[in-house]
C-alpha cells in the first residue's frame, strides 16, 4: 500500500482561568516569540479591565528577550519538567482525548478544523475548563497574589 508522510505543524496558544472556567486561545501557524507576544496582547484586550497572572512553563518563546509583555499580565514561571503543573496540558489531554482519538486527516486544515471545534466547544462549557483546571494550588497562589 503507498503511503506518504508529510509533516506539517500548526499551534494553538491557550490560557484557561482556573477560577471562571473562561478560555483564551489562538491557533497561530508557528511558535516564537513574536507569536506569544501577539497572542499575550490578545488576551490583555480581551480582559483589559483584569490583572492576569499568567503560569507559563519554560518554553523558550515564553521568557524571550523580545516577548512583549502587556501591562495587565503578570507572567509565573512553573518549576522545571512540571506539566502536571500547567492547567492548559489537562486542556490538550482533554483535546486528544475527546475530538483526536485515532483519526487520519486529509490535510493540516482538516487538522485545524477539528482544533477550533475542540477549542470553540471548550470555551462555550467553562464549568468544562473549570473542572480541568482549578488545582488549589492556582486558586491559593491567586489568593495571595491580590
Amino acid at each position: 500500500m503507498p503511503a506518504q508522510l508529510v509533516r506539517e505543524y500548526t499551534y494553538v496558544f491557550a490560557a484557561a482561568c482556573p477560577l471562571d472556567g473562561g478560555l483564551d486561545s489562538l491557533i497561530l501557524p508557528e511558535v516564537n516569540a513574536e507569536a506569544m507576544s501577539l497572542f499575550l496582547h490578545e488576551v490583555s484586550q480581551r480582559h483589559l479591565d483584569e490583572a492576569i497572572l499568567m503560569f507559563l512553563d519554560g518554553a523558550g518563546w515564553h521568557k524571550a528577550r523580545r516577548l512583549e509583555i502587556p501591562v495587565n499580565i503578570r507572567l509565573v514561571p512553573l518549576p522545571p519538567y512540571s506539566p502536571q503543573l500547567n492547567p492548559v496540558e489537562h486542556l490538550w489531554d482533554e483535546i486528544r482525548e475527546k475530538w483526536f482519538p485515532n483519526k487520519v486527516f486529509r490535510n493540516l486544515d482538516a487538522v485545524e478544523d477539528t482544533l477550533m471545534e475542540a477549542l470553540v466547544a471548550l470555551e462555550n462549557n467553562p464549568s468544562r475548563v473549570r473542572s480541568l483546571t482549578d488545582f488549589d494550588w492556582i486558586i491559593s497562589y491567586k489568593k495571595k497574589a491580590t
